[in-house]
């Protein structure tokens, strides 16, 4: 029990009484004594609260441009040329995720430098497609930059079909090699 719970349980009495007679009175005399200006007003405190509001969404808005939108800096991705390049970049976004998701999960990498590599090469991959990120920023309506861009998604997604399909095939390979040494 806190200090707080114990001396409200000890002196329960006290917060039960009702205020002295003439309470209400002299708190409504000492409100009218009060000279015009010192008035007790709500008026100051929403302004200090909605001033204090409006700096926290600004601040927030600044730090989520700084911070979140470095595409900025970065160049500027197919979604943001038309909503139709937007529909593209997306599923094959999606498909680069489910590929990494089935990399992580399968546990097809016999050994942690094999899986190092294999990242190390999609890296580099997406350090090109940062390059062209950069290139269409500069040259937003350039068809050749876009479909590179494109091309190099549907590359990057065969490349990953094609490691995951190896990778399962080495690990069928290596479970029936270790099933018929057992027969042995």
């Amino acid at each position: 029990m806190s200090n707080l719970e114990k001396y409200i349980q000890e002196n329960k009495e006290s917060f039960e009484n009702e205020p002295l007679s003439g309470h209400f009175d002299r708190f409504s005399n000492k409100l009218d004594s009060l000279p015009a200006g010192k008035k007790i007003s709500l008026f100051p405190r929403l302004m200090k609260v909605a001033a204090i509001a409006v700096l926290i969404i600004l601040s927030s808005l600044w730090t989520y441009e700084k911070v979140f939108q470095q595409t900025s800096k970065d160049g500027i991705a197919l979604g943001d040329v038309s909503p139709e390049y937007k529909e593209v970049e997306q599923y094959y976004q999606y498909q680069i995720n489910v590929k990494y998701g089935e990399m992580n999960s399968a546990h097809l990498f016999t050994d942690s430098i094999q899986k190092r590599m294999v990242l190390n090469e999609l890296s580099e991959m997406d350090s090109i497609y940062n390059c062209m990120k950069k290139d269409l920023k500069t040259n937003p309506n350039d068809e050749r930059v876009i479909n590179a861009m494109i091309e190099h998604y549907r590359l990057k997604v065969e490349v990953m079909n094609n490691l995951l399909e190896q990778l399962q095939k080495l690990q069928t390979n290596q479970k029936q090699i270790s099933h018929e040494n057992n027969e042995i």
